[in-house]
């Protein structure tokens, strides 16, 4: 099987790039994507144990690899939760499906978000992994409009090897991240 484009990219073009504009000693200490971390949350699964599983199903047609339902750690009175309930869906990406998935979303989904102006460099942790917040599941062309009973959003987190924001926000800008300039140096 041949490698993924944007894994082929990284593997010519952005490391070699970013080792030269970090001054790195070694290829090594380039900064890499591990995982991505696509998850799901469903509150009105405490009413309905079927959005669950619709959610389940849904991460699975976008990432292409089985979601996982997650379940409550705590209860909560207040909300009717206890603790074990199935609240939302997650799925973590490795390897060639991870550069897929990020090819797709970099492609396709994202440009198909409604009035979209780019994505903001504020969901960085200190420690070089990103977040990005996704409103609603139907820019993923896996996704059949018609079967949708309910539009919901999921929370996209881009793990890296690398140890500042700014290593971090070079990489994923590298692989062609759509963020919004807003000081208009580079």
């Amino acid at each position: 099987m041949a490698n993924p484009r944007a894994k082929e990219l990284y593997i010519s073009e952005i490391a070699p790039a970013l080792k030269e504009k970090f001054q790195y000693k070694s290829v090594m200490q380039v900064p890499k994507l591990t995982k991505i971390v696509i998850n799901k949350g469903i509150g009105a699964a405490v009413a309905d144990k079927k959005l669950v599983d619709q959610g389940v199903e849904e991460l699975s047609l976008i990432t292409g690899q089985k979601a996982v339902a997650t379940v409550a750690k705590v209860s909560i009175s207040n909300f009717k939760l206890r603790e074990g309930m199935p609240i939302g869906a997650k799925v973590t990406l490795r390897g060639d499906r991870m550069y897929e998935f990020l090819d797709r979303l970099v492609a396709v989904a994202l440009p198909r978000v409604r009035d979209f102006k780019g994505i903001s460099d504020k969901g960085f942790d200190g420690r070089g992994n990103y977040t990005l917040g996704v409103t609603e599941q139907i820019i993923f062309p896996e996704i059949s409009i018609e079967k949708v009973n309910k539009i919901s959003g999921m929370d996209i987190t881009f793990v890296t090897t690398a140890g500042t924001d700014e290593e971090s926000l070079a990489l994923l800008k590298a692989f062609g991240m759509p963020f919004i300039n807003k000081n208009k140096e580079e």
